[in-house]
């Protein structure tokens, strides 16, 4: 079995004939974070990827086998929720609320992307978006997470939804005295009690975890 341990950086240094006639490896999202993987070639040739930690596969990355061959990376489609909205403001409040869930979030210029994930299709249809179910390739933004990801399942979504509203109605002016009295008593440490069966930029290595 070939080892495929590194990444042309960048691979525009490599001719474009040479590029493209180099095999592929075709990876969801959450498998292009992986450093250590056990994956199959599109040419059904079974190979052993393992990259420095941290590293994140991006559609088009070409990377060098231990025998010196190419192969190329392309993003698999996967179920994702494209988010979009009848105004700018609907759409960056979404954007707020998922990068406050510590959320991979592919950004266009009218959408946003995010793996599926039901809690969150709730959430930001409650925002006003609208929401729709697509099988697309995921390029989200990276280096944005740090430290996993927080999903609609890590506290109850009325609190987390009041929080943000409450959030949102002090940033448009709606100011409180210091001694306004609500009880923030509730633990907010479960923001630090991050599911880390998902990838980001994070350095940690998943690959014997699923």
């Amino acid at each position: 079995m070939r080892t495929i341990d590194k990444r042309v950086s960048p691979p525009a240094k490599l001719a474009a004939s040479l590029v493209a006639r180099a095999p592929t490896l075709t990876l969801a999202y959450d498998a292009r974070c992986k450093s250590r993987l056990a994956a199959t070639l599109d040419t059904g040739e079974e190979i052993a990827l393992v990259m420095p930690r941290g590293t994140i596969l991006a559609d088009g990355d070409v990377l060098v086998a231990d025998d010196g061959a190419l192969v190329r990376v392309i993003a698999a489609p996967e179920v994702v929720l494209v988010v979009r909205a009848a105004d700018p403001l609907t759409l960056t409040r979404a954007a707020y609320h998922l990068g406050n869930r510590h959320t991979p979030v592919e950004i266009g210029a009218d959408y946003l992307k995010l793996e599926a994930d039901p809690v969150l299709e709730t959430m930001l249809a409650r925002l006003g978006a609208r929401v729709e179910r697509e099988t697309l390739p995921f390029h989200p933004e990276a280096g944005a997470y740090g430290g996993g990801h927080r999903h609609g399942h890590d506290a109850t979504f009325e609190e987390d939804y009041a929080l943000a509203q409450q959030v949102f109605a002090q940033h448009h002016g709606h100011h409180h005295e210091a001694g306004h009295g609500h009880d923030h008593s509730h633990d907010h440490s479960h923001s630090h009690d991050h599911d880390h069966s998902h990838c980001g930029s994070c350095g940690h290595d998943h690959s014997d975890e699923r």
